[in-house]
């Protein structure tokens, strides 16, 4: 066991059981804050880029989107980007290319979609598909 203070580990070096602290201070009304103005500690994701394995990544289409914000509720790594209960983007940093996004997106066409990691985001919306008609 390291004989660092728990806050100052890394992610890697962190115990199973170990409680990971998500800002380094207090925080009250954590909402209205913008995440740039949120106290983040070093064990919280959005400090630590854990996307680079990612072989898929959810595009956005903000033509089909209705900000129902259940992706940015089920995102498990808090990469959603919203701004006033309204999608904005996906932090790519962030995005695991887990797909649940994708999962619980209920319009049709989906709003978010799983492409190749290298597929360039211009490409897939100009392959987005049409709705499907029941």
């Amino acid at each position: 066991m390291s004989s660092k203070d728990i806050k100052e580990l890394g992610w890697d070096e962190l115990v199973p059981g170990a409680c990971l602290f998500s800002f380094t201070e207090p925080v009250e009304n954590v909402v209205d804050l913008t995440m740039d103005e949120r106290p983040y500690a070093p064990t919280n994701s959005h400090e630590a880029s854990v996307g680079d394995w990612r072989v898929e990544k959810p595009v956005y289409n903000r033509d089909l989107c209705i900000d129902c914000q259940f992706c940015w509720i089920f995102c498990p790594d808090i990469s959603i980007i919203s701004r006033d209960k309204k999608m904005i983007g996906i932090d790519y940093d962030h995005c695991k290319g887990c797909g649940i996004c994708v999962e619980v997106c209920p319009t049709n066409p989906k709003s978010l979609l799983m492409f190749p990691e290298q597929t360039d985001n211009e490409e897939a919306l100009a392959s987005w598909p049409e709705k499907e008609k029941k």
